[in-house]
């Protein structure tokens, strides 16, 4: 027995995948106008400006965001290193400084502020609206400079919306208070079935239709062994909700 579609409904079907395809492609030129690099300046290294992360615009448009673990704990002030973003196209790129506002190790978020002409911003959107299904898009730096700042976009719907608890390195430390703390500092994280490298870190998650954020690409629970997470990269990703970026943005 052959089971044929009614020749509207076929026709119905026929269009939406175009359609789709045609509304992703126009967020992701929308949204790469908000995703820059993290990075160092130092004049006297070469090359001048090392890559750290991903990160985006909001708010203003001299605000962004990134994870934590992408700011560095120290820079060489005898030497006038500066924390900043890299923004531009391709080889063409700029190094703008920024001042670290506010940072959140829990979450592994941050705040980074610029001064002077505003870029293009993301809006954040509601991140306790995402559900499991759903489809959404990450974009940022996967390998950093290496082959230009050129950022990549990723297709990924959340496979899972999971409590994320660190473990402790030594299972003799796992007392009941120790595992009451546990419990007290874990929060929801959305498992993506989408495959993300250490340059992503700092990316924002967001929804293929109107590109708000929805997330943020954390590479700390996404790669295992640092020496594999290029050549052997997990195909689960994590990211944090974005509500913890709507409380970070609150701080001073």
């Amino acid at each position: 027995m052959t089971f044929r579609l009614p020749a509207l409904l076929f026709a119905s079907l026929m269009l939406s995948a175009p359609v789709a395809a045609e509304t992703l492609a126009q967020t992701v030129a929308a949204v790469k106008k908000s995703v820059l690099g993290i990075g160092t300046h130092l004049k006297t290294r070469s090359p001048a400006v090392t890559f750290v992360g991903t990160g985006f615009v909001v708010g203003d448009g001299l605000s962004v965001v990134t994870n934590a673990h992408v700011v560095p704990d120290t820079l060489n002030a005898a030497r006038m290193e500066e924390l900043g973003v890299v923004v531009g196209d391709g080889a063409n790129v700029a190094f703008r400084p920024a001042r670290l506002v506010a940072l959140d190790r829990e979450h592994d978020l941050a705040h980074l502020r610029l001064t002077g002409t505003p870029l293009p911003a993301l809006r954040l959107g509601d991140s306790d609206s995402v559900a499991e299904g759903q489809e959404l898009a990450f974009t940022g730096f996967p390998l950093g400079m290496l082959l230009g700042l050129y950022p990549a976009t990723h297709r990924a719907s959340v496979a899972a919306i999971t409590p994320i608890v660190r473990p402790s390195l030594d299972a003799r430390r796992l007392d009941a208070r120790a595992i009451a703390q546990l419990q007290r500092s874990s929060f929801s994280i959305f498992q993506l079935d989408g495959t993300a490298y250490p340059g992503n870190s700092g990316s924002p998650v967001y929804d293929p239709a109107t590109g708000s954020v929805l997330g943020v690409i954390n590479a700390v629970f996404v790669k295992g062994l640092k020496e594999t997470a290029i050549t052997a990269p997990s195909g689960i990703t994590y990211a944090v909700p974005a509500r913890h970026v709507h409380e970070l943005l609150q701080r001073k």
